[in-house]
């Protein structure tokens, strides 16, 4: 989706949004796409996408499970069962699954439910790029600017500067450049 049809998203009223998004979330995801499911065991998520690294694998009985909630979230816009499905893999506690879990919370307007997975994911790892972007976006749909803001700036310390996709995304969405 280009970028002028995501800002063309920006008039609809909530309520009108969140039916559009329910219907339509595969292709209004996040304008940062996560990594693909993790297939083996990579560094981690710390320098962000665009240095090539794959995120933090999960072990390797756990990556169908990671898999299948990764479609069902991202490409088939199934949040609760996407949920449902990476819970079911019993690993709440890695940081790749906590983001995701809440990365679909905040689609599906829990909050509160995704301000906790987002912060139980840097809990398990702080340097996690890609919880500080999806947490940024969280706070400004919270009104909270100057927190986004403190993220981004997080963000261009672990990416090293201003050039990862993570960096961009929150700053587009900042600027209003972009719908998140």
């Amino acid at each position: 989706m280009t970028h002028d049809r995501r800002s063309s998203l920006a008039p609809l009223t909530a309520a009108a949004l969140f039916a559009f998004l329910t219907a339509a979330a595969p292709a209004l995801a996040d304008a940062s796409p996560p990594a693909p499911p993790p297939t083996d065991s990579g560094s981690g998520d710390r320098k962000g996408t665009d240095d090539k690294r794959k995120p933090k694998a999960i072990e390797s009985t756990a990556t169908e499970g990671y898999a299948r909630g990764y479609d069902l979230i991202y490409k088939r816009g199934e949040f609760n069962a996407g949920i449902a499905a990476l819970h079911a893999i019993g690993r709440d506690d890695d940081a790749d699954v906590a983001t995701l879990i809440g990365y679909a919370s905040r689609k599906l307007g829990r909050y509160d439910d995704a301000k906790t997975w987002y912060e139980k994911a840097l809990a398990s790892d702080p340097n996690h790029v890609r919880t500080w972007q999806y947490y940024g976006m969280w706070h400004l749909e919270q009104g909270n600017r100057l927190k986004a803001e403190d993220h981004l700036q997080k963000i261009a310390l672990l990416c090293g500067g201003t050039a990862c996709k993570e960096y961009k995304d929150l700053k587009e969405a900042l600027d209003g450049t972009i719908s998140y």
